[in-house]
């Protein structure tokens, strides 16, 4: 391989967008602090403060992002918030 084309492979490679996604979690008028917290505890993987931090914030703004990587990465994990009950979408 030529090494014009190895630089413009390299170049390619840095430029290309890292599309990283965000699970955003919506208030509402139905679910108590408890059961946020624990479902984010146990489905995306947070510690109890983080969750209490994202469920004040849910609360009080309206929405939180909670959990942030690749589609597929988040896929499960908004499922999961779904299931629960809880009003959730990857962005």
């Amino acid at each position: 391989m030529s090494s014009q084309r190895q630089y413009q492979e390299a170049a390619e490679s840095m430029t290309q967008e890292v599309v990283e996604h965000q699970i955003v979690l919506y208030n509402d008028d139905i679910n108590t602090f408890d059961h946020v917290i624990n479902c984010l505890v146990e489905i995306c993987g947070h510690d109890v403060l983080q969750a209490e931090q994202c469920a004040l914030l849910v609360h009080y703004k309206g929405k939180c992002s909670v959990k942030s990587g690749s589609y597929e990465e988040l896929l499960p994990q908004c499922t999961g918030l779904l299931q629960s009950g809880l009003n959730a979408e990857i962005i």
